[in-house]
């Protein structure tokens, strides 16, 4: 079983996936390239001159593998509660997992199936987001929704930030206390 499943490997879903990964937490990612980033060129994203939406995904993918994360590339059809957590079907077989982060951009498809509580986007051509609270949490306990799909900002600098904000708190949850992640020159 894992402690964290990732839905969606763009700049929200790496970025949760970076940090729980980093943070111990046996991590899996679960994509199906459906991501919108992968058509885009990126002038504005913060430390980066410049860097097409393809190399970001691929960086922040293998920065996750490297910390011990898990890649599945298919896409989740089916999520189902268990006594100890979640069970996350696609299309060759399972995964089991405590927390589930819902990073799927535009796709919210998964809500209904779950009892997902969702609302209108307020993002240009995001017709439907879920509803989660500042901390990312859904009206599901134990899945919690990060990126687009949770309501902010399409920006990839954005989306990544709150991948990375969601992943703090999973981790927080899991660990009974504040989760905090300073690297340091040495």
């Amino acid at each position: 079983m894992y402690d964290v499943a990732i839905i969606g490997a763009g700049p929200a879903g790496g970025s949760a996936a970076i940090f729980t990964a980093k943070a111990g937490k046996k991590t899996v990612i679960l994509d199906s390239d459906q991501g919108v980033t992968k058509r885009a060129m990126l002038y504005n994203h913060y430390g980066v001159k410049e860097i097409t939406g393809p190399e970001l995904v691929k960086t922040g993918i293998e920065q996750a593998k490297n910390y011990g994360a898990e890649l599945i590339e298919a896409k989740v059809t089916g999520i189902s509660k268990t006594d100890k957590g979640f069970k996350l079907q696609y299309e060759n077989g399972e995964v089991e997992a405590k927390h589930i982060i819902l990073a799927t951009g535009f796709l919210t498809d998964l809500a209904e199936s779950v009892g997902l509580a969702t609302k209108p986007g307020t993002e240009p051509r995001v017709k439907t987001i879920f509803d989660v609270d500042n901390e990312g949490r859904t009206n599901v306990e134990g899945i919690w929704a990060a990126g687009t799909c949770a309501g902010v900002s399409v920006h990839t600098i954005i989306t990544a930030g709150d991948g990375a904000k969601v992943a703090i708190n999973v981790i927080s949850e899991l660990n009974s206390e504040r989760y905090v992640d300073h690297d340091v020159l040495k």
